[in-house]
């Protein structure tokens, strides 16, 4: 693909759904993405490196440690947000991509820049909430 967009190019519904320059423009956002979220967690692991250092109290230590491990469960969010991005990636590369996987309805443009990994369009994702609340309540 590696098509070149311009720089204030936005989709938008008056244009064919997910035509090339679309899948584009979705595909350079979701490659931005995921290197930012990369170059996150390689700055972090290099801080936890360098900063293993014990201390001597130990209430810093009991701090040091709570800080680590809030930093870790973001990561660990981060890595499951990557692979959502590699699979929206896949998706690009295969047609599905900003097509719902409940309906076959396409996910609209509006929903994709606000949540690129979208895999259900509003609708459908309304339901799917529903649902998981009556679960949850009964």
């Amino acid at each position: 693909m590696n098509k070149t967009l311009s720089r204030n190019y936005r989709p938008s519904d008056d244009e064919d759904f997910m035509n090339s320059t679309q899948r584009e423009y979705f595909r350079q956002r979701l490659l931005s993405w995921r290197e930012q979220l990369l170059k996150e967690s390689s700055e972090t692991i290099n801080t936890l490196q360098t900063e293993a250092v014990t201390e001597a109290d130990i209430v810093d230590s009991a701090a040091n440690e709570a800080d680590r491990a809030i930093e870790l469960r973001a990561r660990d969010r981060e890595r499951k947000l990557i692979n959502k991005i590699e699979e929206a990636l896949r998706r690009i590369e295969d047609g599905s991509y900003g097509y719902c996987e409940e309906t076959g309805d396409p996910i609209s443009v509006r929903r994709l820049e606000a949540r690129p990994i979208a895999t259900l369009s509003l609708e459908a994702q309304e339901r799917h909430e529903r649902r998981e609340r009556l679960q949850r309540d009964f």
